[in-house]
């Protein structure tokens, strides 16, 4: 089962793609959105929509896990990270590919066992689980990793 991760952000949205084999997890491909400052932040939202839609669709992915907002210090930017969900989720939709949506405090918990593990500590057993040579680069991609690893280890995996 193709899994695709997503760790939602305006400047960086991280993604990657992980093949679930029974118990077992095997990394397909990750990388990063990128969007320009200077762009309007509708144009933003729109370029990484269109991406992960895009993703989607390359890989065949049978799934989209996302990480999800769970508590903002700064209000403004987690209102861009909403919005960039919504998009994402809108985007999905129209292709008929299911989202589920999980906390930080979920996906650390699956990947690590410890819900208030550290980011360095997450990204470690990324690449443990994964059997990597390195932690995956950068920051965001692993974090999307992790977020399709919460949904591989989740006890209900039913898509609808």
């Amino acid at each position: 089962m193709l899994i695709l991760g997503v760790d939602p952000g305006i400047a960086q949205t991280g993604w990657g793609v992980v093949d679930i084999i029974g118990q077992r997890y095997r990394p397909v491909s990750f990388g990063v959105v990128k969007t320009p400052a200077r762009k309007p932040i509708e144009e933003r939202i729109h370029m990484i929509a269109n991406a992960i839609g895009a993703l989607a669709k390359e890989h065949s992915v049978q799934a989209v896990s996302m990480e999800d907002i769970f508590f903002a210090k700064n209000v403004s930017s987690a209102i861009g990270v909403a919005k960039v969900i919504g998009a994402i989720i809108q985007q999905l939709s129209l292709q008929q590919v299911p989202v589920r949506l999980f906390t930080p405090l979920q996906i650390k918990l699956a990947v690590t066992g410890y819900g208030t593990a550290e980011k360095h500590q997450v990204q470690e057993m990324v690449r443990l689980l994964l059997k990597m040579d390195t932690v995956p680069s950068p920051d965001h991609a692993a974090d999307s990793l992790a977020a399709a690893i919460c949904f591989a280890s989740n006890k209900d995996r039913r898509l609808s």
